[in-house]
């Protein structure tokens, strides 16, 4: 029988990792985040198992120059081997070759599974709660990630 504490630490070091794999454009580490058959829901239009859920994510990220994802409080419902959350989030993203940027505040409602030991999204569906509509000044200098 696992531990919930672990599970519950194991499941946060999972949403963590995501957002850290946007933030350093690490496509191999967001898709080691997901299940096979997982479903990434991005405000009602559903992308099905994990080849097409990253080859959407990798389209996406290609058309930023800049995206900074902050994850804040989230709450878990653990249950064996399956699990659900919600996780509040900012977003600050600078389109390429663009000063101006954007900035969203959104939610996640997330399915979770365990899966040989290993937490993982079955289910990601995001919901934009504010957009500026592309009003935000974003002309600063990008620095590069260190290593």
């Amino acid at each position: 029988m696992n531990n919930p504490v672990e599970d519950e630490l194991a499941i946060r070091h999972l949403v963590a990792a995501y957002a850290d794999a946007v933030n350093r454009r690490d496509g191999p580490l967001w898709a080691s985040t997901w299940t096979d058959d997982g479903v990434w829901d991005l405000m009602g239009n559903e992308i099905a198992g994990k080849d097409a859920v990253v080859g959407m994510w990798n389209n996406a990220m290609g058309g930023f120059e800049f995206v900074a994802q902050l994850v804040y409080q989230g709450t878990l419902d653990i249950d064996g081997a399956s699990a659900t959350g919600r996780w509040n989030l900012a977003e600050h993203l600078r389109p390429q070759g663009s000063t101006s940027g954007m900035f969203n505040i959104g939610t996640y409602a997330d399915e979770y599974q365990r899966v040989d030991g290993k937490w993982l999204f079955s289910r990601r569906s995001y919901n934009v709660l504010y957009n500026d509509e592309g009003k935000g000044d974003m002309s600063g200098m990008v620095m590069p990630l260190p290593a």
